[in-house]
């Protein structure tokens, strides 16, 4: 398998970059035809939700095991296959009308998604170092945010024109493009490659566990990811269903607050030389108090400003929480970068399918009192980590 070559450096950065938000476009853009898709195949609400959060789960536990694949045999070839059947499975979804193939084709789709995306995400580790590697680091997960926010924007017009289907038949024809281009430009970028080994792999993880920072830090980066993923299960269905609004007007909600999700990234990069527990501590106050805020004015304002606006302004504070220490758990094994990127994304994101999906069984939202409510289970957690953290910073 062939090197990365100097020359062609920054194409395959500008394709790992491509390559990052594969799995959050595989989980937004079809959030507007949810509700056509529970008509459409005869299924309730639950079923249809359950989709995204299978995706997940098997996007998340994947991400343990690959980051030691990718660190043992390469990223480049683990790319390609990804790519590969990312394009069989979205057109089989696309042209399927059983809900149970469709399960099966969202579980493989979250296995690729892991794949692909913990072996671009040591790209970055692989190919730049000090300042620079500090720099991408940061930049990809505001890169990472935009798939949540064009995603669905896409998925409401697509679903008004040309039905649910056409969100996945997109996906297949974006796969392939990658696949073309990462075959032609990108290379292998491993230079030294760790032993598959069970004992190894175990020894590994119990270190990063032992690492009490790094294991706060997933902790936080899955709860934060929580309070989208919780809005994305409900929200389609609270403002198509409830409030009568057409799925375009749903994929501009998901626009708005894909925005608020990059604008914390960016404020989250912006700070990133800040004291970090600090601006941690400050921002899951605002968010908290937002939170408050939305519930007592849910008692006298309701309507679609209302739910998007304070939606908005907390998805901000998740986002700046996420970026923060989402970056400085994928940085914090420089020599295992494949191996922490897995394990930090893997448990974020079995987390977050847990905790969005119960909380959404649990509260059942219809309004936005309900929403509220769901927020404040999420930033309450929030709240109880971080003065884990602050009280165990305060005994060292």
């Amino acid at each position: 398998m062939h090197s990365l070559k100097n020359k062609n450096q920054f194409i395959a950065t500008i394709l790992a970059f491509a390559v990052i938000p594969m799995s959050g476009l595989a989980t937004d853009i079809y959030l507007p035809s949810m509700p056509s898709m529970a008509t459409e195949l005869h299924q309730p609400e639950s079923n249809i939700q359950l989709t995204l959060s299978i995706f997940l789960i098997s996007y998340g536990i994947t991400q343990f095991f690959a980051g030691s694949i990718i660190d043992s045999f390469g990223r480049y070839r683990v790319s390609l296959i990804s790519l590969a059947l990312f394009v069989v499975s979205f057109f089989i979804t696309a042209t399927t009308q059983n809900i149970m193939i469709i399960y099966a084709m969202r579980i493989l789709q979250g296995i690729l998604s892991g794949f692909a995306v913990v072996s671009k995400r040591a790209f970055f580790v692989d190919v730049y170092e000090g300042e620079r590697r500090k720099h991408y680091l940061s930049i990809m997960t505001i890169v990472w945010s935009v798939g949540p926010i064009i995603a669905p924007f896409i998925g409401g017009y697509l679903q008004k024109h040309f039905g649910w289907q056409s969100n996945f038949y997109v996906l297949a024809v974006y796969s392939l493009l990658l696949l073309i281009l990462e075959f032609i430009f990108s290379g292998e970028t491993l230079k030294s490659r760790n032993p598959f080994h069970i004992e190894f792999l175990i020894k590994e993880y119990e270190s990063m566990f032992r690492a009490k920072d790094f294991f706060y830090g997933m902790l936080m980066c899955g709860l934060s990811y929580s309070m989208v993923m919780f809005f994305n299960l409900c929200g389609s269905f609270i403002i198509e269903h409830k409030m009568g609004y057409s799925e375009v007007i749903a994929g501009y909600v998901s626009l708005v607050l894909g925005f608020a999700w990059m604008i914390g990234g960016f404020l989250g990069k912006a700070l990133i030389n800040k004291t970090f527990l600090p601006k941690i501590r400050y921002a899951n106050m605002v968010q908290l108090a937002l939170i408050l805020a939305m519930f007592l004015a849910s008692y006298f304002i309701y309507n679609i400003f209302s739910l998007v606006i304070f939606a908005f302004l907390i998805h901000i504070t998740a986002g700046f929480i996420f970026n923060n220490y989402f970056t400085y758990c994928i940085g914090r094994f420089p020599n295992s970068a494949g191996l922490a990127g897995g394990l930090t994304g893997g448990v974020a994101f079995i987390i977050t399918s847990a905790i969005s999906y119960g909380v959404v069984a649990l509260i059942k939202p219809e309004i936005q009192l309900e929403v509220a409510e769901g927020y404040f289970i999420m930033g309450a957690l929030g709240f109880l980590i971080v003065s884990m953290v602050r009280i165990r910073k305060a005994h060292t």
